[in-house]
């Protein structure tokens, strides 16, 4: 197969045609020529416009083939539109605005960028990190364009860590797809009204099941302006919570204990935070024979495993019983960090 046969399949050249391809230092040149049988149409508004002239030579780079870098080189015409009132630059189908790579390369380089940090994908197809970062704007706002949101009834809710400093990002998923549907500053109220109101609130109202962590602010607007919605609050952030309270009641032990107690503890914290069928031998060893010391530590680790027998239970009945009998054990444990996860669950 030719190469101006690969080309015409793969690139959108609607009103022009592969003319030439020439080897030079740079890598191949397409040579592009516009097609007499297709109106010029206005690269403002699309409308078909009077040819007025041609302006310079431009190089527009495409995907490589074989590893071998790929240009488009073609003389834009410029042309009078009456529905714009004015000179325009002709409408060219395989680049989108002034840029000088095609819609083809800028999707090739956006998905290099999903798996690749962008520095990375501009090294490797020697291209400015700019470039990278260009085409993966482009290619997030075609999309922003052209989703439909109308379908979605359950959505979850989770900040990230963006950077160091507690910066954080609040991003919204749809969970049927598993997508990316909004993505906001910080992690406050005014963040999570930010996606409601762009949401709409129509959309709002069909929603069934929301999913997100114990962040009051988001809790608090949730009920407020999604009142017919399930709130769930996902297992991994209650998880986390009361692995923080376990922890905290090994620190607040050896605090209380002194320093020989923090040498029989040394680097026990994983012993107790770990799943027990991921320990190792070595673990397992030194956790039975901490098991067998009147620990308050211990006490944590087992309530810690005995809040896991929740996700068991297949019925409302009986998780219920579950919960409501932890409940009591915690609150009644004399450990402070597992009264409050108590409380707060």
């Amino acid at each position: 197969m030719l190469v101006e046969q690969i080309i015409k399949q793969t690139v959108d050249l609607q009103g022009f045609r592969v003319h030439t391809v020439t080897k030079d230092p740079d890598g191949l040149v397409a040579g592009i020529r516009s097609d007499s049988r297709h109106r010029v149409r206005c690269g403002s508004c699309g409308h078909p416009a009077v040819y007025r002239d041609r302006r310079e030579v431009r190089f527009f780079r495409h995907v490589p083939l074989w590893d071998i870098p790929v240009w488009f080189k073609y003389e834009p015409r410029r042309v009078s539109c009456s529905r714009c009132g004015g000179v325009r630059t002709e409408q060219l189908p395989w680049v989108t605005g002034k840029q000088r790579f095609t819609l083809a390369y800028s999707c090739y380089l956006a998905k290099w960028a999903e798996v690749v940090p962008w520095y990375s994908v501009a090294k490797l197809f020697s291209c400015a990190w700019g470039t990278v970062a260009t085409a993966v704007k482009s290619v997030v706002n075609y999309g922003m364009e052209h989703r439909d949101l109308s379908g979605i009834t359950h959505i979850g809710i989770d900040e990230i860590l963006r950077k160091k400093g507690q910066v954080y990002l609040t991003n919204v998923y749809d969970l049927r797809s598993k997508t990316l549907i909004w993505s906001g500053v910080e992690r406050t109220k005014d963040a999570l009204r930010s996606f409601l109101k762009y949401f709409g609130p129509e959309r709002t109202s069909k929603l069934q099941g929301i999913c997100c962590d114990m962040w009051k602010p988001y809790v608090e607007v949730l009920r407020e302006c999604a009142p017919q919605a399930t709130l769930v609050f996902d297992k991994f952030h209650i998880v986390r919570h009361l692995m923080e309270a376990v922890d905290q009641v090994r620190r607040y032990e050896i605090r209380e204990k002194g320093k020989e107690h923090k040498d029989l503890m040394k680097d026990s914290r994983y012993i107790w935070l770990k799943n027990p069928w991921n320990l190792t031998s070595k673990q397992r060893t030194r956790l039975c024979s901490l098991e067998r010391m009147n620990l308050k530590i211990n006490r944590a680790y087992l309530l810690k495993e005995r809040f896991r027998d929740l996700w068991s239970y297949k019925t409302k009945t009986w998780a219920r019983k579950h919960l409501k009998q932890w409940f009591w054990w915690a609150t009644h444990s004399r450990l402070e960090p597992l009264r409050e996860f108590a409380w707060m669950v």
